[in-house]
C-alpha cells in the first residue's frame, strides 16, 4: 500500500508542479495547439494553447513508478518494465507527429502510414515481449486466464494484443478532442486497474499473477499524472496533451489490460473510449455505404456540441459515463471474484 501511495502521489506533484514549467517552456518557443480546419468553429479559439502536454504525463508517471519502489520491498518486473517501456516508446512517437506538426505549421504531423507503422511496431515488440520474456498467459481472458480461459495459441494472442494496443492508443487519440476529457475519462480507467491490480496481488492464489502489484503501481502513477495534468488541461485549458499524451495513455490502458488478464474486461472498463471509437467507425461505415452521415461530427463528443451542448457539459457528462462503465467494470471483476472465491 505504501508503494501505491508513494507512486502516485509523487506523479500528481511532479505532473501538478512540472507542467506550468512546461507551459512557459513550449509558450516561449511558440509551439502552440493547431486546430484541425473542419472542427467545430469555435475551436479555432484554441488555436496557440500550449501543446506537447503529454510529455509531462509520460515524466511523472515513469518517475511515480521508479519511486514506488524505493523504500519499499517492491521489486520490478518484467511486466511493469514492458509497459513502461511501451508508454515512453508510444509518447516519443506523439511526440514526433506533434513536434512535425507544429513545424510543418498544420493539424497533422506523421502521415497515416507512418503513424500507423510506429504504432504497429511498438504494440508488435510489446505483444513479443509479453509471450517470449513476461511468458504472460495465452488465454483469452475477462476477468482472469482462466475465464473463458480460450487458448488463442502465442501467435493468436500475439495478434490480439496487436489489434489491443493500437485500438486503445487510437481510441484515447479520438476522444481527446475537448479540455480534460481524455485526462479525466483516462483517471477513472486507471484508478479501477489500480484496485484491481492490488485485488489480484493480496489474493494471489486465485489469480496467479505475481506483478499484479508492479503493474497496479503503474495505473495508480497513471492516475497521479492525468490528475496533476488535468488541473491545468481543465476547460478552458491552459495546455493540451497532444498526441505524445493521448498515445502513451491508450498504450498503457491496452499494456496494463492485457497483462492484468482483462482482454474483455478493458472494452467496459474503458467504455467511454470504445464508444468514442465506435462513432467515427459507424460514421464512416454509413458515409461511404449510404452517402448519410449518423452524427453530425464524429467522434460524438463533437455530435453533442454541434447540438448545442456548452463544451463544459459534454466533458462533465462524458466524465460520468466513463466514471459509470469503469465503476460497471469493477463491479463485474468483484461479481466474479465472490464466485470463484466460494469455490475456492
Amino acid at each position: 500500500m505504501l508503494s501505491l501511495m508513494e507512486s502516485g502521489g509523487v506523479a500528481f506533484l511532479l505532473a501538478i508542479f512540472a507542467t506550468p514549467l512546461w507551459i512557459r517552456f513550449v509558450s516561449e518557443r511558440s509551439m502552440g495547439q493547431l486546430i484541425r480546419e473542419d472542427g467545430p468553429s469555435h475551436h479555432h479559439t484554441k488555436a496557440g494553447t500550449p501543446t506537447m502536454g503529454g510529455v509531462v504525463i509520460v515524466v511523472a508517471a515513469f518517475a511515480g513508478y521508479c519511486m514506488g519502489h524505493v523504500g519499499t520491498a517492491l521489486v520490478f518486473t518484467r511486466s511493469g518494465e514492458l509497459v513502461m517501456l511501451a508508454i515512453v516508446a508510444s509518447g516519443l512517437l506523439g511526440f514526433f507527429d506533434d513536434y512535425l506538426g507544429i513545424r510543418n505549421k498544420r493539424n497533422l504531423g506523421l502521415n497515416k502510414r507512418s503513424k500507423i507503422l510506429g504504432q504497429l511496431f511498438i504494440a508488435t515488440g510489446f505483444a513479443i515481449g509479453a509471450v517470449y520474456w513476461v511468458h504472460t498467459s495465452t488465454n483469452l481472458s475477462f476477468t482472469r486466464a482462466s475465464w473463458p480461459g480460450i487458448p488463442l495459441t502465442t501467435y493468436g494472442w500475439i495478434l490480439l494484443a496487436v489489434v489491443v494496443v493500437i485500438g486503445t492508443s487510437n481510441a484515447v487519440n479520438l476522444t481527446d478532442g475537448l479540455d480534460g476529457l481524455a485526462a479525466g475519462s483516462g483517471t477513472f480507467a486507471f484508478g479501477v486497474l489500480a484496485i484491481i491490480g492490488y485485488w489480484q496481488f493480496r489474493h494471489y492464489s486465485l489469480y496467479f499473477l505475481h506483478a499484479s502489484l508492479d503493474l497496479g503501481l503503474i495505473a495508480v502513477a497513471m492516475v497521479g499524472a492525468c490528475l496533476g495534468f488535468l488541473w491545468w488541461n481543465a476547460a478552458p485549458a491552459r495546455i493540451m496533451m497532444g498526441d505524445t499524451g493521448s498515445l502513451a495513455i491508450g498504450t498503457a490502458l491496452g499494456g496494463l489490460g492485457l497483462l492484468m488478464n482483462l482482454d474483455l474486461l478493458l472494452i467496459v472498463v474503458g467504455g467511454l473510449f470504445v464508444a468514442e471509437t465506435l462513432s467515427v467507425i459507424l460514421q464512416v461505415i454509413s458515409f461511404r455505404m449510404f452517402k448519410k452521415r449518423i452524427f453530425r461530427m464524429a467522434p460524438i463528443h463533437h455530435h453533442f456540441e454541434l447540438k448545442g451542448w456548452p463544451e463544459t457539459t459534454v466533458i462533465i457528462r462524458f466524465w460520468i459515463l466513463a466514471g459509470l462503465l469503469a465503476a460497471l467494470a469493477l463491479g463485474i471483476y468483484y461479481a466474479d471474484f465472490l464466485r470463484i472465491a466460494r469455490v475456492a
